[in-house]
């Protein structure tokens, strides 16, 4: 994405001034910034999320608020600050996190650091073992809303990388093995769900290499998307923890057989990245494309030559009210011709936009425009809300499809080193037969920046007599490579 200076220099002029094949992430950057979800904070690698861009996060929490709880999940909130013990008590998470996790030293006492939360699973497993006493208290499983700090040097990427992001963490606890390891992919299927039910965006669900996976983790499984750059990019992790930080914690219940069994863990996540990841995925160089399940507001009414005919702003308001449950913007500011307002709310992305003037009215009738098409189609009025509720659901239906289409293009099968370069320079996403040696894996980061995405779910292990593209040697699995944000 584009640096900090770059977006400021440019974020106060009207309309995007590049094109999204030309500077993709200048373009971001700017689609961001001026359809107004989101700018950057004075502090460096930080960014404020404004109103347009929380309504859609709100959206995200609201659809995925609604999934969780029919699985008997409930939302919590735990603190910010986590004591320093709590990280060394899982030696390969302490480990994984050292390197982005900003510390607090405590003042007076000379009590040990805080930690600013990075992820929660160490304080949470220590409530855990402070409310799980029986078999009959599990399962157990909570989900936060909150932020958390990775302390990354580099600048802000806004929605894709940032010291601070929003996110939901989910953490649960088992006393069945299965019945944890059911639900570690039970909640990527609701990822996926939320990812093109609600985004329109395609996404790959595999399982992590060793070198990829969380640290802590028995198993990380992902889902990937992949941007018009040739950037993978990952949308969200569910992890099996097995039972490493319940034994860390010392966390016990007492089975049904009245002896102390340890609990299995697992927990999952996605972030505010989602945005940024479906802006680039359906925006165009007029700004913001929403998807309309998405879209905070469906619908803008632009009453056109109403000065002098009050009939015409009347009849817009009538169908402002028709149309409510849409939360369509009626604008009839003052002072702005009509096209202006179309290209204003082009640019923030507003799905169909409802043209009604006096000649419209003399035809009683209202044209409706699709935002990620330009398609004008004239309307009876009487036939206004059925009209916008078939053309929603079909822009949403196309705009899924278009990115599926642009996904499955994308991606190469390639046999052998000379291919996966290839595949890297036309900037594809390869599917290739690995070693799965960790030693192979950061060699191939070394050389080409490309790392592995992720074993396709379900088509994890390759072919009898298939070889690694890199080293040669046999190949054990079937493993996602691309460069990355």
């Amino acid at each position: 994405m584009a640096k900090d200076s770059i977006n400021k220099d440019n974020k106060d002029e009207k309309g995007i001034t590049v094109k999204k094949e030309d500077d993709l992430p200048e373009w971001y950057t700017q689609v961001v910034v001026k359809s107004q979800l989101a700018d950057y904070a004075p502090i460096k690698g930080c960014m404020v999320l404004r109103p347009n861009g929380y309504a859609i996060w709100e959206k995200i929490m609201e659809a995925f608020n609604a999934a969780i709880k029919k699985h008997g999940v409930r939302n919590a909130y735990f603190p910010l600050f986590i004591p320093e013990s709590f990280f060394h008590k899982e030696a390969e998470h302490a480990q994984g996190f050292e390197p982005e996790v900003a510390w607090i030293e405590k003042k007076g006492d000379g009590g040990e650091r805080y930690a600013v939360r990075p992820t929660s699973e160490t304080i949470i497993t220590d409530f855990f073992r402070q409310w799980v006493r029986s078999w009959r208290d599990l399962p157990l499983k909570i989900n936060q809303w909150c932020s958390v700090c990775r302390w990354e040097t580099q600048d802000c990427k806004l929605f894709i990388r940032s010291r601070e992001f929003l996110w939901q963490e989910g953490h649960c606890i088992y006393s069945s093995e299965n019945e944890c390891h059911e639900d570690t992919l039970l909640f990527l299927e609701e990822y996926r769900k939320i990812m093109e039910e609600l985004l329109a965006m395609p996404v790959i669900l595999g399982r992590k290499t060793e070198k990829e996976k969380f640290a802590g983790a028995l198993t990380t499984y992902t889902i990937e998307a992949f941007m018009a750059d040739g950037k993978a990019l990952q949308m969200g992790t569910s992890h099996d923890l097995g039972q490493g930080f319940a034994k860390a914690f010392d966390v016990q219940y007492l089975g049904p057989d009245e002896k102390s069994h340890t609990p299995w863990q697992s927990s999952w996540g996605i972030s505010w990245r989602t945005i940024g990841a479906m802006v680039m995925t359906h925006s165009d160089d007029k700004g913001l494309v929403l998807p309309p399940k998405a879209a905070p507001n469906s619908i803008v009414i632009i009453p056109i030559a109403y000065d002098g005919k009050p009939e015409v702003l009347k009849k817009a308001k009538e169908i402002q009210c028709q149309l409510a449950e849409y939360e369509p913007i009626l604008d009839e500011r003052e002072g702005y011709t009509p096209g202006w307002k179309y290209n204003d709310w082009e640019l923030k992305g507003i799905p169909l936009r409802i043209e009604i003037g006096p000649k419209d009215l003399e035809k009683n009738q209202a044209v409706i425009v699709r935002r990620d098409t330009g398609e004008k189609k004239p309307t009876p009025l009487g036939e206004l809300k059925n009209t916008v509720t078939a053309l929603l659901a079909t822009m949403h239906q196309e705009l899924y499809q278009k990115a599926k289409q642009r996904l499955q293009g994308n991606i190469v099968a390639i046999k052998d080193w000379k291919e996966f370069e290839k595949a890297l320079q036309d900037k594809k996403l390869a599917l290739t037969s690995f070693c799965g040696d960790l030693h192979c894996e950061e060699e191939v980061k070394e050389k080409t920046s490309a790392t592995s995405r992720c074993m396709p779910l379900n088509g994890e292990k390759a072919l009898d007599g298939s070889k690694c593209f890199h080293c040669g040697e046999k190949a054990l699995w079937n493993v996602y490579f691309a460069k990355n944000y």
